[in-house]
Parts: C-alpha cells; sequence; structure tokens
C-alpha cells in the first residue's frame, strides 16, 4: 500500500461513512478502489473529498443517481473541487426549489386532512390532489405511489 491510499476501514474512518455505504456506494459507481494481490480494496487519498461530496449532496435531499450522473459529467473521473460543487449544485437548485415548494403545498394542507381516506374528497390535497379519483370513477382508488405527487396548484 502507498502513502497515497487507504484501506477501507481507514476511509471509513476518516470519512464518517459506514464500510457498508462504502461498498454501496462503489456498487452504484460512485466511488472506485483498486484490488491488492489479496483483493483488499485501496481507495485513492481523494476519495475522502469525494465521500464528502456525496455526503453533503445527500444532506441536501439530492438522489444518488443525480450524484452519479454529476461525478460522471468531472473529466477522468477526478475528485470535485470547490468550483466543481458550485456548479452542479447550482444545477440541482431547480430540483430542491421544487421540493421545497412541494413540501410547503403539503405541510400547509396538512391541517385540511384527518387522514379519514377520503380519496374522492376535492379538498383532500394530500391523498387525492386536483381530485384525480373523479376521473377513473366512483368508489376507493388505489393510487400508484411511484407517480409525482400533483398538488392542488399544478
Amino acid at each position: 500500500m502507498t502513502a497515497a491510499e487507504l484501506t477501507i476501514g481507514q476511509l471509513s474512518e476518516r470519512s464518517g461513512v459506514a464500510v457498508s455505504a462504502l461498498h454501496f456506494y462503489e456498487a452504484k459507481g460512485l466511488l472506485s478502489s483498486r484490488r491488492t494481490g489479496g483483493n483488499q480494496r485501496r481507495y485513492a487519498r481523494d476519495s475522502l473529498r469525494r465521500v464528502a461530496f456525496i455526503r453533503a449532496a445527500q444532506r441536501v435531499g439530492i438522489p444518488l443517481a443525480m450524484v452519479r450522473e454529476a461525478l460522471a459529467q468531472l473529466p477522468d473521473a477526478r475528485t470535485p473541487t470547490r468550483a466543481d460543487w458550485a456548479r452542479l449544485s447550482a444545477a440541482w437548485r431547480g430540483e430542491l426549489d421544487a421540493r421545497i415548494r412541494q413540501l410547503t403545498t403539503l405541510r400547509d394542507a396538512l391541517s385540511d386532512c384527518i387522514g379519514c381516506g377520503c380519496l374522492s374528497m376535492r379538498r383532500c390535497a394530500l391523498a387525492n390532489p386536483g381530485d384525480v379519483a373523479a376521473t377513473v370513477g366512483p368508489g376507493a382508488r388505489r393510487f400508484d405511489e411511484r407517480r409525482p405527487c400533483r398538488t392542488r396548484n399544478s
């Protein structure tokens, strides 16, 4: 091992990220290592900055898929710099603003919802935004959770 490399335990300890999370990041293409003759992972020292970048993006709610796309934009898979963070985080601003608007709408509508399961009520902005259940007929309807949430104002 060279002085410029870290074991997975050292990377975990220095970054404060669990070994299992580092394995996960590597499996998702966010982090890379080389293998020794004994099949042990070795990470370049700049992996610390890459892990810090990933964690900072996660803390503000950026999905790992978007982090991977951002890191893929960097030439030669290099570690992001402060300027890279500024540029990439600016690109996420619209996504974060949309989430903030959605959460604000949900928070403001929360007082109207008593969790009664009234999926066809026109006022239920949480379970039935825009009264979409009315378009598929009478009675209770199951909504596809993967579909983007719509608010009363959209």
